[in-house]
Parts: structure tokens; C-alpha cells; sequence
């Protein structure tokens, strides 16, 4: 089972300054408790929930001070970018790194972004599509030319090449469930989460994703990795208070950002983000627990996590550690260190 760490929040009231000083203690933290990689968000113009807009830069300098720590982006949006200069910078950053470089893409599901850039949301699936194509073929690092919907230039040979052959492992991020087939013929190992999908709604998903990898005849064992709110602590009490407030006003956000997504081009049908959105505006603390988070002492933790390792068929963990940014500092810590010491043990174990 593969254990990382997921970076995007800050915490509520933090300057820019404490919000990268915590990230940057955060990895040290992953690095010495024995995590396996840290993935980062991508957040733009939302000043009050993230400063991680250049991921790539935060991943660079966790690159530098850390030696055995994996880095990730969880994930990079491709069509927000020009794909030579992606590639250009996922070299870089996997040479400064000595290749601990995890390449997790995507397209993201908050439109706005893609308004103040000025990129149409209805064209990033195509964009998202034509980027991976162009990145596969830069990282062979000799000249090559392109000619497409959205990008065109002529021998081109990008430089440096990668520190991995043939490239960083690739991780795509799967939501809607078009998305996990669409992953499963490209061969591409995923990302998944239970924001926005229920437990019965996510099997069937990842019975099409493994069903299409299987068809298009890839090798190997598809992987899935499950992004998920963890909150450990000494008690039971403990675990399931301490967190509530938090949670609370990260399903509320995420209900807002389902919401502004409703009926734009590219959002996938309007009346299932609806429904998405309503989903989860009503769920309450007690349907949270159940389907939302892993939230207990470490023992009750071991448990959750097998369960759904077992319900999933699941390889990995990406553990959000202050879900909604109000879990404070010391709490925050004391649960990635009771997480650390006492459940990712049981899981080397066995």
C-alpha cells in the first residue's frame, strides 16, 4: 500500500508565509515518519484556501530538502498550460529531484480558473488529451513537430530529458465515470476520491476502469489510488470531535464549487452535478463518517482502511490532513504522527 501525503489547504487565517512554512513542515514530517510521497494541489485565485498555484515550484524546493521523499503533483492541469513548457518543467524538476518524480494529471473540475485564464472549460478535455500526446512524445527528447487542434510548432526537441525512463509515472485523476474508462484504454493508473461519489457509485467506476484497461490489452495490474480526509487520534471521542467543525466547512466549500460548475460546457451532464451538489450540502456528520472519511483511533483507522482497500481494490492512500483548514496546528501534527507510527506499520506488516 502506497501512503502519501496530500498538500493543498492552508489553514484558515494563515498568511502566505505561514501557509508555505506549514507545507514545508509538512513534507519534512512525511520525510522523517517514513511516508512514501507528497502530492500537491494546484489551486488558482482562491487566495483564502491555497497558495499552491505553481505546484511545480513547491515541489522543486521539497525536492531539495528532502532525500529518500517521493514528490507529486495531484494534480498538474494540463490544459492550462503550453505542453512543451510542462514537459520542459516535469524534466527539470525530475533531474533536481534524482527521480522521485510522481506526474499526477488532470483537467479539474472548477471552471473558474479556466475563466480568468481565458481558456474555454468546454475544450479541456481535448486540450487535456493533445497535451499528453505532445508530453509522451517531447520526453523521447528528439526533435519532433506537431500539428493539432490547439497547438502547432515545428522540430522542437525538448531538453532536459527526464532523470526516469522513459518518464515520471503518470496518475490520472478520474471523477465522472466517463473519466475512469477513458483512463482504463489509456493504460494510465488513477486517482479517486468520495467527495462528490458514494461508495456504490465509485465500484461500478472502477469495475469500467479495469474492464477497459484489461480490453485495450495493457500489461501489468491497474492501480488506484483513493484521496481521503484521515484523522487519527487517542481516543474515539477524540477523532470523531475534534475534526467536525472542519469537515464540515470543506463539504460545504465543495457543494459551492459543484454548484458553479452546473451547466457549463465540459462539466458533464447538468443535472448530475446538480444532484452531486445537493449530495453533498445535505450530508450530515453521521453520513460523513460513514462514507466520506477515515476518522478514529489508529486501531479503528487500520480497520477503515482495509475495508476499503478490500470494497475498492485499492493500492494506495492519499491522506488529507486538514480537510476545510481549521484543525489546529498541534492537532494537526499529533494525528499525522499517531498515523505515521502506529496504522502505516500494521500495512507494511502484512
Amino acid at each position: 500500500m502506497h501512503f502519501g501525503l496530500f498538500i493543498e489547504e492552508m489553514r484558515r487565517g494563515a498568511t502566505a508565509v505561514s501557509a508555505f512554512d506549514d507545507a514545508f513542515e509538512l513534507a519534512d514530517l512525511a520525510e522523517d515518519w517514513g511516508m512514501d510521497c507528497v502530492w500537491l494541489g494546484e489551486i488558482h485565485f482562491t487566495p483564502t484556501r491555497s497558495v499552491i498555484s505553481a505546484s511545480l515550484l513547491v515541489a522543486s524546493s521539497i525536492a531539495s530538502r528532502t532525500k529518500r521523499l517521493r514528490i507529486g503533483t495531484a494534480v498538474q492541469v494540463l490544459p492550462l498550460n503550453h505542453p512543451l513548457r510542462i514537459a520542459e518543467e516535469i524534466a527539470t524538476i525530475d533531474q533536481i529531484s534524482k527521480g522521485r518524480f510522481e506526474f499526477g494529471i488532470g483537467r479539474s473540475g472548477v471552471v473558474r480558473s479556466y475563466d480568468v485564464y481565458g481558456v474555454p472549460y468546454g475544450e479541456s478535455q481535448a486540450r487535456f488529451h493533445e497535451t499528453l500526446t505532445i508530453l509522451r512524445e517531447a520526453w523521447k527528447g528528439a526533435p519532433f513537430s506537431h500539428v493539432g487542434e490547439f497547438y502547432r510548432f515545428q522540430n522542437a526537441t525538448v531538453s532536459p530529458r527526464p532523470y526516469q525512463t522513459p518518464h515520471p509515472p503518470i496518475r490520472m485523476a478520474t471523477t465522472s465515470h466517463e473519466t475512469f474508462g477513458v483512463a482504463g484504454r489509456l493504460g494510465l493508473p488513477i486517482f479517486v476520491g468520495l467527495r462528490a461519489t458514494d461508495m456504490d457509485d465509485l465500484k461500478l467506476s472502477l469495475k469500467s476502469y479495469r474492464l477497459a484497461w484489461s480490453e485495450a490489452g495493457h500489461a501489468g495490474t491497474p492501480s488506484a489510488y483513493v484521496r481521503i480526509p484521515v484523522y487519527a487520534a487517542a481516543t474515539e471521542r477524540a477523532a470523531l470531535e475534534e475534526p467536525r467543525e472542519s469537515i464540515a466547512a470543506f463539504f460545504a466549500r465543495q457543494s459551492e464549487l459543484a454548484r458553479s460548475a452546473v451547466g457549463r460546457a465540459g462539466a458533464g451532464p447538468a443535472e448530475r452535478r446538480s444532484f452531486q451538489a445537493e449530495r453533498m450540502a445535505n450530508l450530515s456528520y453521521d453520513d460523513i463518517l460513514a462514507k466520506k472519511v477515515a476518522f478514529g483511533t489508529p486501531a479503528k483507522l487500520i480497520e477503515r482502511l482495509r475495508q476499503l482497500q478490500a470494497e475498492l481494490g485499492i493500492d494506495g492512500i492519499l491522506l488529507e490532513p486538514n480537510s476545510g483548514g481549521l484543525i489546529p496546528p498541534a492537532l494537526e501534527r499529533e494525528s499525522l504522527r499517531l498515523f505515521t507510527h502506529e496504522v502505516i506499520p500494521a500495512f507494511r506488516r502484512s
